[in-house]
């Protein structure tokens, strides 16, 4: 069986039915660091980070992710996490490619963060009298 993450993220052009429950069950076994939330609508994770340097840096791999396969998830970032969550809004629920985004999120959070997403520290403060 082909990993979750090897598989094609093909965008959904709708006219198909979200996954079932039990069809969703079976690929949270892949990511199972997700969770189902909005009555089995979306699929999110909260990933920690040290600082907020990190969780922006993997916000902006994650955004070059989605846009590489076309696929957007809803982010939200603060002072060491960033949380995201994946839909398939043309069928109003998930489908096979959010787990595959999901699977592809978690090999990003998973190894090192190259250094070109990390944003430039800015310079020192001058201590003020």
């Amino acid at each position: 069986m082909v990993a979750l993450a090897e598989r094609p993220c093909t965008p959904c052009r709708g006219g198909v039915s979200p996954l079932t429950p039990s069809e969703c069950a079976r690929y949270l076994a892949e990511v199972p660091d997700w969770e189902l939330r909005n009555e089995g609508r979306t699929v999110a994770r909260r990933f920690r980070f040290p600082d907020y340097r990190r969780a922006l840096a993997f916000a902006n791999a994650v955004s070059a992710l989605a846009e590489e396969t076309w696929h957007h998830p809803e982010l939200v970032l603060g002072w060491g996490f960033c949380e995201v969550s994946l839909t398939t809004r043309k069928i109003g629920g998930l489908h096979e490619s959010d787990f595959v985004m999901a699977a592809r999120i978690d090999a990003l959070a998973s190894g090192p963060l190259d250094s070109a997403w990390l944003p430039p520290l800015p310079p020192p403060r001058r201590a003020t009298r």
